[in-house]
């Protein structure tokens, strides 16, 4: 009787893979083996320490998640009910999460569609006496103008936010992004440049900033007695494991961020004579292309983000739609917090944009086979 053949797996192409290497697994292991395993062992201490280096900040607060990090951020800087912050429209959730969770007001811009970002020109336009801060995300690609920003920041006397989630490596000019602002945040998921899984990180150049997030992540424990809490805070803290991970990750960002580059300046070399997508170019004046996604964005407006995404999957290929922006989220809607707003530019984007697989082990053929495809879509 002849055996049954086993069917052959179709090879898929994720959008974003990890990368744990044997030395990251070495260090887990030797964690796991001291015992020491929750949130206030020395690898906290270290990786906080490590950070605040590569950032050149004097301050890093170790959090379980970027999102973790931005509403401690939006507390500390003691953001309230009737309070407005301005944040971009194209951008993560969680940005208006923040906002909304101190019962404070998100007022949205839409965005550059040459390089995602916030539409800087837009920005004072929204501020009156009401506004407290500015939140600025890295979008995908490129830094923000961060000259331009810190100057609107400082005429109005208002908080800078600095949400580097998506560039930890990257650049503006000659200083890292999330080098700028009264306070920066950062995210270690796991398709980010580097990651712990889940985690996140705050960072201050400002004392009492720093004290105030440290104890906002730790349910704000009583400095003399320690169960008689002095404010409402969060259990956001990360492990002593997530830490050590993120140590070691962290040594190799430096040639995580160049393979990144390599891989998004590839696709955009042999997609570039295609005159049906938009791609965002290797570099601009004043930054580089970190290329976190490889984002490709449909100029025929017949043909939707969601449809080439079907196909590529039929495939073998991953694919992502980009961020729904803020004004257009259904729980939004609900809470009637953006009525009757048109941002066309963050409307577009979210249609007609996706991104396609750029993780580090990406080889050339699997690269050639994806640009082939999508010019045969597009």
């Amino acid at each position: 009787m002849k055996k049954k053949s086993k069917l052959s797996k179709k090879k898929f192409l994720p959008v974003s893979k990890p990368q744990v290497s044997t030395h990251d697994i070495r260090v887990i292991t030797k964690t796991l083996k001291k015992g020491w395993i929750s949130s206030d062992g020395p690898e906290v201490k270290i990786f906080e320490k490590e950070f605040s280096k590569k950032v050149n900040r004097k301050f890093s607060i170790a959090v379980s998640n970027g999102t973790a990090a931005l509403e401690i951020a939006i507390k500390a800087l003691n953001i309230k009910k009737g309070d407005e912050v301005i944040i971009p429209n194209f951008t993560i959730i969680s940005n208006a999460i923040a906002v909304i969770k101190q019962g404070a007001t998100p007022i949205v811009v839409d965005c550059d569609l040459n390089n995602w970002n916030i539409k800087i020109d837009d920005i004072e336009k929204k501020i009156n006496k009401r506004t407290k801060a500015l939140i600025v995300t890295h979008i995908y690609s490129f830094a923000n103008d961060m000259d331009k920003i810190l100057k609107i920041c400082k005429k109005n006397k208002i908080f800078l936010i600095e949400d580097a989630a998506e560039v930890i490596g990257l650049k503006y000019k000659n200083k890292y992004c999330g080098s700028f602002g009264d306070i920066s945040t950062f995210s270690f998921y796991a398709n980010k440049q580097i990651t712990t899984g889940e985690g996140g990180m705050i960072s201050t150049n400002n004392v009492k900033l720093n004290d105030r997030c440290r104890s906002l992540r730790n349910l704000c424990f009583g400095a003399k007695d320690r169960f008689n809490h002095e404010d409402i805070g969060w259990n956001y803290r990360i492990t002593n494991i997530q830490a050590s991970l993120g140590i070691s990750q962290l040594k190799r960002l430096n040639s995580i961020v160049k393979k990144k580059m390599q891989i998004g300046n590839y696709y955009y070399k042999k997609l570039i004579d295609n005159k049906n997508i938009f791609m965002t170019s290797p570099k601009i004046s004043y930054s580089k292309n970190i290329y976190w996604v490889v984002g490709i964005v449909i100029k025929n407006k017949k043909i939707l983000a969601s449809k080439v995404i079907k196909k590529l999957n039929t495939f073998g290929i991953g694919a992502r739609p980009f961020f729904w922006p803020m004004h257009e989220q259904k729980i939004f809607k609900k809470m009637k917090i953006f009525k009757k707003q048109n941002h066309p530019n963050s409307s577009y984007l979210s249609r007609y944009g996706f991104y396609i697989p750029s993780y580090l082990e990406l080889k050339k053929k699997d690269m050639d086979y994806i640009i082939s495809k999508i010019n045969k879509l597009l």
